[in-house]
């Protein structure tokens, strides 16, 4: 099976598995959300198969629901359910930061060929490719600074893969409570993961 949760807005219901992180989809209702989840399997395949994994999900099962705000209606899985603060292994933490490497390796390939300017939303919107990298490389410093690692502003490449490095170590490591940071790591890579490839998602949709 496929152990998912629901974060549940008031307007909007988001669709998240707890073992594929980042695998998290948007919808107007629960019913809706599940199926969008499910109808966005081929992509995340391509990230799982990027990291070595085979991605075979099974049907997917609703394990726990958290209650979601503001956040969530505007599009961000902002929640974190219980199921995020229980221990984990080496092994698992590890398994997960191949799915953050591999989201990482996707998206600054397709950012790399991709044009400037993207096509607009129906109403003129969304950003040109630039704002979309440095949105995406910005929130991951903010995202680090969630479990403990801060860095400077990014000024260079450099720079950025050395926090994604720290990031990565830190997240590969095994984790019980209690909570010593704002995010459990749990959490902070399926956020993370899923930022990354929304957005490589919406570069190959919009180029």
């Amino acid at each position: 099976m496929t152990r998912i949760y629901l974060e549940l807005g008031t307007k909007k219901v988001f669709a998240c598995s707890l073992d594929w992180p980042g695998w998290c989809r948007l919808a107007k209702d629960e019913q809706a959300a599940i199926e969008r989840l499910a109808d966005y399997a081929p992509r995340y395949r391509v990230i799982a198969e990027r990291a070595g994994l085979a991605f075979e999900p099974g049907d997917p099962v609703v394990v726990a629901q958290v209650k979601g705000g503001d956040m969530t209606d505007f599009g961000v899985p902002y929640e974190v359910p219980e199921l995020d603060l229980q221990p984990f292994d080496e092994a698992t933490a590890r398994r997960e930061v191949t799915l953050l490497r591999a989201a990482w390796q996707l998206f600054d390939e397709v950012a790399a060929v991709a044009p400037e300017e993207l096509r607009k939303g129906p109403r003129g919107g969304g950003r040109d490719l630039t704002k979309i990298v440095h949105h995406v490389q910005d929130s991951e410093r903010a995202y680090a600074r969630k479990v403990g690692v801060k860095h400077r502003p990014l000024r260079s490449r450099e720079d950025r893969e050395a926090m994604r490095a720290e990031l990565a170590e830190v997240l590969s490591r095994a984790w019980q409570p209690p909570l010593e940071t704002g995010w459990p790591p749990s959490y902070a890579r399926r956020r993370l993961v899923w930022h990354v490839i929304d957005h490589l998602w919406e570069i190959e949709d919009r180029r």
